[in-house]
């Protein structure tokens, strides 16, 4: 047998750094995110402390979901046909303003006047929130700040703004690097996002029991630090479309991704496993309810985080390794043991044994993340990253939020444990059907194999010339 190139045998697992371009959106993009973790935390906290309603938190997921099902797919569009780089800057910039506002609202909310708007919204919400609370807890719920609907309403244009932006910040890393340097971007990217819902989570646990609006303060620098950090950098060759096919319509993403059966598989394992089995919504719950912390908030934080921890362990890991052989046996298997990690954790009433369950969730979800973000890049043309990587987060979007949403309401109707146990079965019950009924995802190859495929046109396509690109 010949002997392995020598750099298939020792992989640089840095290589990817030694882009300026990307070591600067990748730490700036760690800041965001360290806090937006932070501050999905933090309200979550707020919103419980204000309300004491299970439900409450689940509208947090509504809200945050409804920019996403109607802007995202034009947002796609956005990325391909205009400077991704502009279009963060523009985004982020204003997720700093939104935040800035989310200090003052929540600083001054004893000094807002409940007037009728306001009161009406309480009332509504309050409504609804009865109509998913057990008999049992309708006593303990209260809806009686009038800042607590300015708060949902900011949390709105916060996901709209960010639902903007989305697409172009998950589709500038393959113009900041090479195609051979793609994987080990991703996979550091992936890693990044990991630390940063490891520390996010737990520094805004543990600020959010000094101070609220601490957390939302920093949210908006880090925001501004993201939106600066792209000024001025050289972006990658890209292959220019075809002149003279037409011009890809809104829906080419989701047509792509329905034509390339692996994708489909990957995200809809993505979809169904993160919509069942998210547990984001019953952090808190199960700190304060089921494990009865006196300092809840701390240990909600840990919760959020331990999950994250074993992601970057398992990230680390991966960087120093060779790609996957076979990418698709090993995404359903790490499904598989995301639900059943869940399942111990909804059952334990030891709180090292659910945190140890919550650590292997991360671990199985990272070599989703890795398997599924690589599988989505590495197939797709650039002048389509944009709609296609819109579809995705579509598709990941709408799982974390509805997740969020279903968990919290039916923690409201059902409790926390009987909600976490019903989404770690059926988490495992989807990756079966998905086996089935879509089987290329188990002949995927290599990662390293895989290369960009161009699309059959659409029929109905725009048949005028873009130059978009």
């Amino acid at each position: 047998m010949s002997a392995s190139p020598p750099d298939e045998a020792k992989p640089d697992p840095y290589v990817a750094f030694r882009n300026a371009g990307f070591r600067r959106f990748l730490l700036s993009n760690f800041a965001f995110n360290l806090g937006r973790q932070a501050m999905s935390i933090t309200i979550a906290l707020q919103v419980l402390h204000w309300t004491n309603s299970a439900a409450a938190i689940g509208f947090i997921g509504l809200v945050n979901v409804i920019p996403l099902i109607f802007l995202v797919l034009p947002s796609g569009v956005l990325a391909d046909k205009y400077d991704r780089r502009k279009i963060i800057t523009i985004t982020m910039s204003a997720s700093c303003a939104l935040s800035i506002m989310l200090v003052m609202v929540t600083h001054f909310h004893d000094c807002i006047p409940y007037v009728g708007v306001l009161r009406g919204a309480n009332h509504l919400i309050e409504t609804v929130a009865h109509f998913f609370t057990s008999k049992d807890n309708l006593g303990a719920i209260h809806f009686d700040n009038p800042a607590l609907p300015i708060v949902y309403l900011l949390q709105l244009l916060h996901a709209t703004v960010r639902v903007v932006g989305a697409p172009a910040r998950g589709s500038i890393i393959p113009v900041l690097v090479p195609p051979s340097q793609l994987t080990n971007a991703l996979t550091w990217n992936s890693s990044t996002f990991e630390l940063s819902a490891v520390l996010g989570p737990v520094l805004g646990g543990f600020v959010a029991v000094w101070s609220y609006t601490a957390v939302y303060a920093a949210d908006a620098v880090f925001s501004i630090v993201l939106a600066v950090s792209l000024v001025g950098i050289a972006l990658q060759p890209r292959k220019p479309r075809d002149a003279s096919l037409p011009v890809p319509k809104a829906s080419a993403g989701a047509t792509f991704i329905w034509r390339q059966k692996p994708v489909l598989a990957a995200i809809t394992l993505d979809l169904f496993a993160v919509l069942l089995g998210g547990l984001t919504a019953m952090y808190p719950l199960y700190a304060k309810n089921v494990f009865h912390f006196e300092n809840y908030e701390f240990w909600a934080g840990c919760m959020r985080a331990a999950p994250s921890v074993g992601a970057i362990m398992m990230a680390v890991f991966v960087a120093h390794s060779r790609p996957f052989k076979r990418p698709g046996i090993t995404l359903l298997w790490s499904v598989v043991c995301f639900g059943a990690a869940i399942v111990i954790f909804a059952l334990s009433r030891n709180i090292f044994l659910s945190l140890f369950a919550l650590f292997l969730t991360g671990i199985c979800d990272n070599v989703s993340v890795v398997i599924r973000h690589t599988l989505v890049q590495m197939l797709t043309p650039d002048y389509l990253r944009g709609r296609v990587t819109s579809v995705n987060q579509l598709f990941i979007g709408c799982s974390n939020e509805i997740s969020e949403f279903r968990g919290g309401l039916m923690a409201a109707r059902f409790g926390p444990v009987a909600a976490a146990t019903f989404g770690g079965i059926c988490t495992i019950m989807v990756v079966v059907s998905v086996a089935l009924s879509l089987p290329a995802i188990r002949t995927v190859p290599p990662l390293n194999e895989i290369k960009p495929v161009d699309p059959e046109p659409e029929s109905g396509a725009d048949t005028e010339n873009s130059n978009a690109q």
